[in-house]
């Protein structure tokens, strides 16, 4: 079974495909982002780990988020999460009690929408949960299943959703791409993602397995790549980096994609990628620092 050890070893295989950064803060402890609220302007936030656990919000997340605005500050979400239209992502924000606009939403879906908006071509196939619609994308697809002819058929693949999946879809892609190599567009590069009680493998994780094993290199949409740091960038306008907090719960995600963008960085410790252990270790073996860190938003 994944747990916190062995989801950091898949992260720490791939980091020659992830940003590099120079960028290493001081992890300092805070008690919450409270005692941050005078020294930053925007407040980048990732979703799971951070303001929910799949569909159960983190106790207090709403009260904080609201707080920071009542002082005038932008907070925004910054997911991975591309199985679904970013509206859905609003609307579930807003069940919770959030008050977020839709400019204050972005996820990796986004980015690949943006990237396919540029060469709109047929014939895509993706790896997506069932009911999962092209809206937003700009492109149709066929989802991936069990038939080997709609691999073969496909002229790329786009790498969004994972619930589905399992090691036979897994094993057909790979022979399709072996026969015929096509573009590997991920929207989600998470690895994993830790629900309450367990962690579940991801788009990216899978994408990284293919380039090993095909040698054809994905590319990929959302955190730690630029893309998203890029559209956050353009929606919160001339705010210098170093008043920008991106808060997250992974390192090789959140706090190496936040800090190469030029951000300050926060890293959740109480919930999401490393609940219940000692941060010390992961961050000395991986290199990767946060500038703070917090038990909780």
């Amino acid at each position: 079974m994944a747990d916190t050890n062995w989801a950091f070893a898949q992260y720490e295989n791939i980091r020659k495909r992830l940003p590099a950064s120079s960028a290493f803060g001081a992890a300092q402890r805070i008690p919450d982002l409270a005692a941050l609220a005078d020294d930053f302007d925007v407040f980048l936030f990732d979703a799971y780990g951070v303001l929910n656990y799949g569909d159960t919000p983190v106790a207090g997340a709403v009260e904080r988020v609201a707080a920071l605005q009542a002082l005038g500050k932008r907070c925004m979400v910054l997911t991975n999460g591309a199985s679904f239209p970013t509206r859905d992502s609003l609307a579930k924000y807003r069940r919770y009690g959030h008050d977020f606009t839709p400019a204050d939403v972005i996820s990796s879906r986004d980015i690949l929408a943006a990237h396919l908006a540029q060469n709109r071509s047929s014939g895509w196939a993706a790896m997506a949960p069932e009911g999962a619609l092209p809206e937003g994308l700009g492109v149709d697809f066929e989802l991936l299943k069990d038939d080997p002819a709609s691999y073969a058929r496909a002229r790329g693949f786009l790498l969004i959703g994972s619930q589905i999946w399992n090691d036979d879809r897994q094993a057909l892609l790979v022979n399709a791409l072996r026969e015929a190599p096509r573009p590997v567009l991920v929207g989600n590069p998470d690895l994993v993602a830790r629900y309450e009680h367990r962690f579940n493998l991801q788009p990216g994780l899978y994408a990284h397995w293919l380039a090993e094993e095909t040698g054809i290199e994905p590319e990929f949409f959302g955190k730690p790549f630029a893309g998203i740091f890029a559209e956050a960038k353009l929606r919160f306008g001339a705010v210098p980096p170093g008043r920008v907090l991106m808060i997250g719960d992974t390192l090789h995600t959140d706090i190496l994609g936040g800090a190469a963008a030029g951000f300050k960085t926060l890293l959740i410790e109480d919930h999401g990628m490393f609940k219940g252990a000692d941060l010390r270790p992961y961050i000395e073996k991986s290199g990767i620092s946060p500038d703070f860190i917090a038990p909780t938003i």
